[in-house]
């Protein structure tokens, strides 16, 4: 305490700011060490080495810009990067449109909506690898099985071997695994509007779709757009899935970007796919800060 001397005022002495102490240093240093060596470093030398030539080994030369250049005209990256963002724009549209659908029936007055939501959780917790694998023998042998029985022709062939349906397997099997974690985003947003603004509707004989159309979706409109940014960013690194699925085939129809990268690394293509894998990398980090302005946009309302 300190005492004024022209009023006798006893107030309290300001208390100066302290900056970490040592132990406190000396703690997170291990992480920072790990996080510099295992990320921050490859990144480092990966975007060196996207502008030379090196097959990963060996000798190599500078090249400048060069991989960057081949990288945009190339008909194989081009394609990787239109079926990659084409699978994430149809899968973010299903994913949502089901989950939004799940959550408004799983806060509705229904019997036992808690083990229901338990049930619908489950595919969220199981390793992409092994749900594709999964579904892998479904579309292979139990659809095509089925329909013989049941004498459906269009799916006695096994989709996974059609280069123009194989895509339809990758959504739907990134949407089942995807559909909880949206889902238990738009349960959050639901729980949190006042019970009071549907009764007031109902009052004034709103029917059931004129809730949802003026009263839901407009105060749900911002965990749409998180669940929007957060799907497309995660289905623009599909990669488990499809390699489950249809390991890029047939041909290489369902090859995404990802997959191009790390197939490239094995195939002598080193710095090559390292521009590339620096271009996605920024898509990634775009999607990412519109991701944390929404965000933070949602959390200050």
């Amino acid at each position: 305490m300190t005492t004024d001397t022209r009023t006798g005022d006893r107030r309290p002495a300001r208390r100066r700011r302290r900056g970490p102490d040592a132990v406190h240093l000396l703690f997170l240093l291990p992480a920072v060490v790990a996080f510099t060596l295992a990320l921050t470093v490859p990144a480092v030398m990966g975007i060196f080495f996207s502008f030379t030539d090196s097959i990963g080994f060996g000798e190599w030369n500078f090249v400048g810009f060069t991989n960057y250049a081949v990288l945009f005209s190339d008909p194989a990256i081009l394609g990787a990067y239109g079926f990659t963002i084409g699978i994430a724009v149809v899968t973010v549209i299903l994913v949502n449109v089901i989950a939004l659908l799940l959550a408004i029936g799983l806060t509705s007055r229904i019997r036992a909506k808690n083990a229901l939501r338990a049930v619908f959780v489950l595919p969220m917790v199981l390793s992409g690898i092994i749900i594709a694998f999964v579904f892998n023998f479904l579309f292979s042998r139990t659809v095509p099985a089925a329909a013989s029985a049941w004498g459906i022709g269009f799916l006695e062939e096994s989709i996974l071997t059609d280069p123009n349906l194989a895509w339809v397997s990758i959504v739907i099997v990134t949407a089942w695994q995807a559909v909880p974690s949206a889902m238990l985003i738009y349960i959050a947003g639901l729980v949190s509007i006042p019970a009071e603004i549907y009764e007031a509707a109902a009052l004034d004989g709103a029917t059931s779709w004129s809730r949802l159309r003026s009263i839901t979706l407009p105060l749900m409109a911002g965990y749409i757009a998180i669940n929007v940014v957060i799907g497309f960013k995660n289905f623009l690194n599909s990669y488990d899935v499809i390699v489950g699925l249809t390991d890029g085939g047939p041909g290489t129809s369902t090859r995404s970007v990802a997959m191009m990268i790390f197939r490239g690394f094995d195939n002598g293509d080193y710095a090559y796919q390292m521009a590339n894998s620096v271009v996605f990398f920024l898509i990634a980090v775009g999607i990412a800060l519109i991701q944390l302005r929404l965000t933070r946009g949602k959390a200050g309302s």
